[in-house]
């Protein structure tokens, strides 16, 4: 944005100063400040850029007693400028932007059990949206993840999350219960309860 805003800039003050000059010799050859067809004409001749003449006109500043002033479009000055360096740089940042979403849906994927990842310590969905866990939902999560078989007894469990708890059964029946509709909601798992003896994660 820069680089673009820039080159307008400077092209703005060479058409600028090209057409104050041009308007000089005009109104001096002319020796009249009436604005008329053959001073466009001259004024027109006058212009030093090829590629202004015809598009620059003359119009009357009113606040300056009908003196004339002249004029050019945005979208010429925006014409003339180079954008050539801005638009490679806008390129640039394109690619780079749809390479950094490229590896980053890839990285989603390769890591993906039935719709889930683990990435960076946070369970992501397969459009890379973080699954809002709690601390206690996120730890029963990555201890049922990252086993081999992705299933523990409730002993297993109970023993990790509450070892100080002598029966943490209702404990962990309301954990589990709370976590499933998160789960299914984001994912094509589901948590399995094996007669209350076991819990692991499998697919729908």
């Amino acid at each position: 944005m820069w680089c673009s805003l820039n080159s307008y800039k400077t092209t703005e003050l060479m058409v600028t100063e090209d057409m104050n000059q041009a308007l000089a010799k005009a109104l001096e050859e002319q020796q009249s400040e009436v604005i008329s067809a053959d001073t466009i004409r001259v004024f027109n001749n006058y212009l030093q850029t090829e590629d202004l003449k015809g598009k620059a006109v003359l119009a009357l500043d009113t606040e300056k007693g009908f003196q004339p002033r002249p004029q050019v479009s945005t979208a010429t000055i925006l014409a003339l400028s180079d954008q050539r360096p801005s638009m490679v740089l806008w390129s640039m940042v394109v690619l780079w932007g749809m390479y950094c979403l490229y590896q980053h849906r890839r990285r989603v994927t390769m890591g993906m059990f039935g719709g889930l990842a683990l990435q960076e310590g946070s369970f992501v969905d397969a459009k890379g949206c973080v699954v809002r866990l709690t601390p206690m939902q996120q730890q029963l999560m990555e201890m049922l993840w990252q086993s081999p078989s992705h299933k523990l007894s409730k002993t297993e469990i109970c023993d990790a999350l509450w070892p100080k708890k002598e029966d943490a059964s209702e404990t962990l029946y309301t954990l589990v219960r709370r976590l499933k509709p998160i789960i299914e909601e984001h994912s094509n798992l589901k948590i399995e309860v094996d007669r209350g003896r076991a819990y692991g994660l499998t697919i729908r």
